[in-house]
């Protein structure tokens, strides 16, 4: 009864309720073409930065893979009026921090600190999108390309399994795809690079219109406009970038891959081609993820390492990405135990989910726990400007916090035994 409760207050929800009120969010444009989305939030006295550039690893030119995470490393290298590690100090001596990421889509750069940090944060950021270009340095260059080899090596070529993860890009998407290559880049990219190429990447993609900042937490909105004014407003414009497209990719078979490594137990990865991030069915598929793999009742954890044994862990999720997607299970063996046999398991419980569908009590545990999860990550500062940024990319309106949850809530039973007869087939990598 209680199950049947909480799935039709769910359901509710989704056909148009709101979580909580309304978020007071206002976005504008400056002139030079810079996104600005303003957040106030007085609950704590400390403000957030963050800044998106649509650019990732799937903007990189053939034989410069990496540039986009190298970027990642040369934005803290300093600029003429912030030399050296100035910027890191800086933002330090007031109690600030930072850190930035980089995915196949976008790569963004985020700050946080006392509300008395706002205006050295802004300046800070708008410096170097005005001036890194004419600082970058051979030295510069150099010292960060040896920090992101060496991050390769030790995230990827000397991790147990790491291997497996660069093959899955190259099994997936053909020669010349966009996604092709790993976000890390390749040592010979890495290597091939020079002073010019990444003062062309930067002058090509780090430019005001293709990015979007967001200014979140302790601040004073009229105050906060006259700073931006100030810094960012301040930074040139200059010409929009052109992006990376590709067709729908599908497999038509089944691609084998076999890596070797020094590892105890065996591991094996099935991965399917899914619909593209806020895409329909790319929902679905992130139920469909719960159902077979959260916690202890996931139909696979509860069959393969609960009940028969066959598996210490298994993994599955919905790797979401503008042109299409990766849906990818992973299932990590026993002593002992055969991937031949644990593959039957998998395809059999697959087999049965496209056949019945989820049960509504499968259903509603995975809405529970996703309605709960998406309400703790909104809580927190950091993570709700971030989502700012990725909700004013995918829908083109910041505040869609409501819109999204909406979306996570909306699958049903026949629509997620729809999606994965469209998607779990033949056509898959077997790593």
């Amino acid at each position: 009864m209680r199950s049947i409760l909480i799935l039709a207050t769910l359901i509710g929800l989704a056909a148009g309720g709101s979580m909580a009120a309304t978020l007071p969010v206002e976005t504008y444009t400056l002139p030079n073409g810079l996104t600005v989305i303003l957040h106030e939030d007085h609950s704590q006295p400390m403000v957030t930065i963050n800044t998106w550039f649509a650019v990732g690893s799937k903007d990189e030119a053939p034989g410069r893979t990496g540039f986009a995470h190298l970027f990642e490393h040369l934005m803290f290298m300093g600029t003429e009026r912030v030399p050296d590690n100035q910027f890191d100090m800086l933002m330090e001596r007031g109690g600030g921090a930072n850190n930035a990421s980089t995915s196949n889509d976008r790569t963004n750069y985020y700050s946080w600190g006392p509300r008395s940090l706002l205006p050295t944060l802004l300046w800070l950021d708008a410096d170097r999108l005005e001036g890194l270009s004419r600082a970058m340095t051979q030295e510069k260059l150099d010292l960060q390309r040896n920090v992101v080899r060496n991050e390769r090596r030790q995230s990827y070529e000397n991790q147990p399994y790491g291997a497996a993860e660069l093959m899955v890009s190259d099994a997936m998407w053909p020669q010349g795809h966009p996604y092709h290559h790993p976000v890390i880049g390749s040592h010979e990219d890495l290597e091939a690079a020079t002073v010019e190429d990444v003062k062309g990447f930067f002058d090509t993609y780090y430019v005001p219109g293709n990015a979007s900042l967001v200014v979140a937490g302790d601040f004073d909105p009229a105050e906060a406009r006259k700073l931006i004014a100030s810094t960012f407003g301040a930074v040139p414009v200059r010409p929009l970038p052109e992006h990376r497209t590709a067709a729908p990719v599908t497999l038509e078979r089944e691609v084998r891959r076999l890596a070797t490594d020094r590892v105890r137990f065996p591991r094996l990865y099935l991965v399917w081609h899914s619909p593209a991030a806020y895409q329909d069915g790319d929902a679905d598929m992130d139920v469909l993820s719960s159902v077979l793999a959260a916690g202890t009742t996931g139909r696979l954890v509860e069959r393969l390492v609960m009940k028969e044994q066959l598996a210490q862990q298994v993994q599955v999720y919905q790797d979401s990405r503008e042109l299409g997607s990766e849906f990818h299970i992973e299932a990590t063996a026993a002593e002992g135990a055969d991937l031949e046999h644990i593959k039957q398991v998998v395809l059999e419980e697959i087999a049965r989910l496209q056949k019945e569908g989820p049960t509504d009590a499968e259903l509603a545990r995975v809405k529970a726990a996703t309605e709960s999860g998406y309400l703790r990550m909104k809580e927190n500062l950091d993570r709700r400007a971030d989502l700012l940024n990725a909700y004013r990319a995918a829908y083109g309106e910041a505040n869609s916090f409501d819109r999204d949850l909406a979306r996570r809530l909306a699958p049903t039973s026949e629509s997620v035994q729809k999606w994965a007869r469209e998607v779990l087939g033949e056509g898959r990598l077997d790593l």
